[in-house]
């Protein structure tokens, strides 16, 4: 397979989430991303996390953000370590780096400090809150961004409290927003010769997703509130209906798939009613409807209504992770792959969701700590005394 991204080299200046998972993307489209991993430190702080480690310094949670990568470990304080990394750089594309926001400066990751190596290089920050402003300095996750922008007020019932998202999505997104402004600054590199610094921070993409809801708020004053069985906000019905064994999830988003409800249960009775008639009266009437349709859905099983419903509204079961894991529609969809790894006969994990020529992305293992060293120092143009000595100095 050709793969899109083959000839473009990152340098990826990362741990743990956001970072990794960002640059995963690029390295299953073909770049060449070499990990920059602190020895003494043990690498990625990924590799130790929980419970199922795979020998010393790699971990499945590492795994799981990392395939297709290479690893080069590097003492970036120590003027050697400085001079290899930047004679990386005249040869890297981009330089991405997830940091507090205060490190890329103190590291000299910035286009100032780098450019002077390579015009063209793209220097990509991710932070928690920004390279400016009063939090600079500030630590911080996943979990304080879904608390401080909105999400966790917005997720859970009414009467609980608020609720995180079960997985780390602002990680993620902000990942993938973080490699959208690399791929896109590259791109303009490549025509007028000049890189530039791209700022990405965990704040500021998770308040960005608030989307429709903040705008309502910033324009009109509308407060989004949570919503019984995880809701639409003004969209009825478009949420969890109970099954006689299960829970299905139910989106008549348009008059189109009401109707469609109402012809296929053979309810005429319900659309009928004034109060469900239209969006307008279902939405005000929305805690009345739902017993109604409890009622209809619990006649039957969550595979009976997908077999009467499917390809016809849209509706879709409500699994926990391991039924999601082990639904027949992911090995139709060709969604989990296999690679070896010295520690672990067979790794099972998940295809990129991109398809390439209706072909899914080649996955390989992520590497071990410092496992392509000496490798990327020989194509330096080191020679084997040299990284003797620099393994002696312990730059390497």
């Amino acid at each position: 397979m050709s793969l899109p991204l083959k000839g473009i080299t990152i340098l990826a200046v990362e741990h743990y989430g956001a970072g990794p998972f960002g640059t995963m993307h690029l390295a299953d489209l073909g770049a060449d991303v070499i990990k920059i991993e602190n020895k003494s430190a043990g690498g990625d702080s990924a590799r130790h996390v929980a419970p199922y480690l795979l020998g010393e310094n790699d971990s499945q949670f590492f795994q799981s953000m990392n395939r297709n990568k290479r690893s080069i470990t590097l003492d970036l304080k120590s003027d050697e370590g400085r001079e290899i990394f930047c004679k990386l750089v005249k040869k890297a594309d981009g330089v991405t780096s997830n940091l507090r926001g205060d490190q890329p400066e103190k590291l000299k990751l910035t286009y100032s400090d780098l450019s002077k190596f390579n015009k063209k290089i793209v220097c990509a920050h991710i932070s928690a809150y920004g390279r400016s402003g009063p939090r600079v300095n500030w630590p911080g996750y996943d979990y304080l961004m879904q608390g401080e922008t909105g999400f966790m007020y917005l997720t859970g019932e009414p009467e609980g409290p608020p609720t995180r998202m079960g997985l780390s999505i602002v990680d993620w997104t902000t990942g993938i927003t973080n490699m959208l402004g690399l791929l896109s600054s590259i791109l303009s590199a490549r025509e007028t010769g000049i890189g530039r610094d791209i700022d990405v921070s965990l704040f500021d993409t998770a308040l960005f997703q608030t989307s429709y809801t903040s705008i309502w708020y910033l324009n009109e004053a509308h407060k989004t509130k949570r919503t019984p069985r995880s809701a639409h906000p003004v969209l009825v019905p478009s949420q969890l209906y109970k099954a006689k064994d299960g829970w299905l999830y139910v989106m008549a988003m348009t008059e189109k798939f009401w109707q469609i409800i109402i012809d296929l249960t053979g309810k005429h009775e319900i659309s009928n009613n004034p109060k469900f008639s239209d969006f307008k009266s279902r939405l005000e009437n929305r805690d009345e409807l739902t017993g109604v349709l409890d009622e209809v859905f619990n006649e039957k099983t969550v595979s009976d209504w997908m077999e009467i419903f499917s390809g016809k509204i849209p509706i879709g079961p409500v699994y926990d992770l391991d039924k999601a894991l082990d639904n027949p529609f992911v090995v139709q969809r060709e969604m989990i792959q296999t690679f070896s790894h010295p520690h672990k006969k067979e790794i099972r994990t998940l295809s990129n969701p991109i398809l390439v020529d209706g072909q899914r992305l080649p996955v390989k293992k992520a590497p071990l700590l410092g496992e392509h060293t000496e490798k990327i120092l020989d194509e330096l143009g080191y020679s084997e005394d040299e990284i003797e000595v620099f393994k002696k100095n312990k730059v390497v």
